[in-house]
């Protein structure tokens, strides 16, 4: 039998995030997302090396920095060094999850230009920067002559 290149479960982007102090990164992803933790990889000085959250349909890989990973919080680096986008069937409900969870309101959401409804979060732990929340609005366009109309100063 061949292996899979891809294992069963997983995309082929996974995300994977340094954050100071993992596990009440994922306590906050449960609550904010309706995350539900997978797998947790104690480190020996009770850090946590390796940890998977599923969300929707994704998974979300992350841990605590530790010094033989090049991966760093946004801590270290001066500030966000990602976005995460999420798909979501109610984003008004999921912005409020969030929020009431210890999010903040980067962008408030509003309905974009291009079919999405769309704000942006900033989690506790400054990792991603912001956390977009989307859902279509309308069909998405044909790019970029279906956005025309909705934004008129789209470059030729």
């Amino acid at each position: 039998m061949a292996v899979r290149p891809i294992p069963e479960g997983y995309h082929t982007l996974t995300p994977y995030l340094a954050v100071e102090d993992a596990a009440r990164a994922i306590e906050f992803y449960k609550d904010a997302f309706g995350a539900e933790e997978i797998h947790r990889m104690p480190g020996p000085d009770g850090s946590i090396a390796h940890a998977e959250l599923q969300i929707g349909d994704s998974k979300l890989m992350l841990s605590d920095p530790f010094p033989q990973s090049n991966v760093r919080p946004p801590s270290e680096r001066g500030g966000p060094t990602a976005s995460v986008f999420m798909y979501v069937d109610d984003a008004d409900a999921v912005f409020e999850q969030a929020q009431t969870a210890g999010a903040t309101v980067s962008m408030p959401l509003e309905d974009m230009f291009w079919g999405d409804r769309f704000g942006s979060l900033t989690d506790p732990f400054g990792t991603s920067g912001r956390w977009p929340r989307t859902s279509r609005t309308f069909p998405r366009p044909r790019w970029p002559n279906g956005l025309r109309p909705r934004c008129p100063r789209w470059p030729e």
